[in-house]
């Protein structure tokens, strides 16, 4: 028998709000299993990977999931609150991340070793760029008398697009660094595979909620 309609949006807003779950948990629960894995504090290199795991996948997950419909922790809260809950998420994501790029800088001059020659490093060094220019560009939307040719809604459209881009850039590091010989070396199996599949998992929900507040509204109007 067919679904009616208002069963398949039902159905398909009880999927995203799951997914929505399990990205909240997938968020904490990673940087959780890099702390457990690195030690921070056994060596100045174990900061590195903690740092980029919360600005990458904690903080810019959660940043952006406080404005999703069915799973915000701040769902009762105003417009206003939200925004300001983001903003603060994304300068802690950005400090970690200037701090672990910093920290791994820092590691690598003093050992001697050579940095930015690995796709993680540029990735991760234009990652930690673009998240700086990302929350730079988010001024315009506090202030949108300054670009005074572009309309508010074409703003928020152009930062949750440009935004979506950092974010994937963001996964796309940590997803290259657990590509590398100190993770490959400590995690192996199945369990290496579960891990790639954490910023996967993120990644799918940013999207969706992306496209549907912001692509495929755009799109209907047109």
């Amino acid at each position: 028998m067919a679904l009616t309609a208002d069963t398949e949006s039902r159905l398909y807003r009880s999927l995203r709000a799951a997914a929505g779950a399990a990205a909240h948990l997938v968020a904490l629960g990673f940087p959780s299993a890099v702390a457990v894995l690195a030690r921070p504090g056994s060596s100045l290199f174990s900061w590195h990977p903690l740092l980029m795991a919360l600005a990458f996948s904690f903080l810019l997950t959660e940043a952006l999931l406080i404005f999703s419909p069915e799973t915000s922790l701040l769902r009762s809260f105003s417009r206003k609150v939200k925004v300001r809950a983001h903003w603060a998420l994304q300068v802690l994501a950005l400090l970690c991340a200037l701090l672990g790029l910093g920290i791994i800088t820092y590691n690598k001059h003093l050992n001697g070793k050579a940095h930015f020659v690995t796709w993680h490093g540029l990735t991760g060094l234009l990652a930690v760029l673009y998240a700086g220019g990302q929350c730079a560009g988010g001024l315009l939307l506090l202030y949108p008398k300054l670009v005074k040719n572009w309309t508010l809604a074409k703003l928020k459209l152009y930062h949750a697009t440009s935004g979506l881009v950092g974010y994937l850039l963001g996964c796309a590091s940590l997803m290259l660094g657990m590509c590398s010989l100190w993770f490959t070396a400590a995690v192996t199996g199945v369990s290496w595979y579960l891990a790639m599949l954490c910023p996967l998992l993120t990644s799918l929900v940013i999207m969706n909620q992306v496209s549907n507040a912001y692509l495929y509204r755009k799109r209907s109007q047109h």
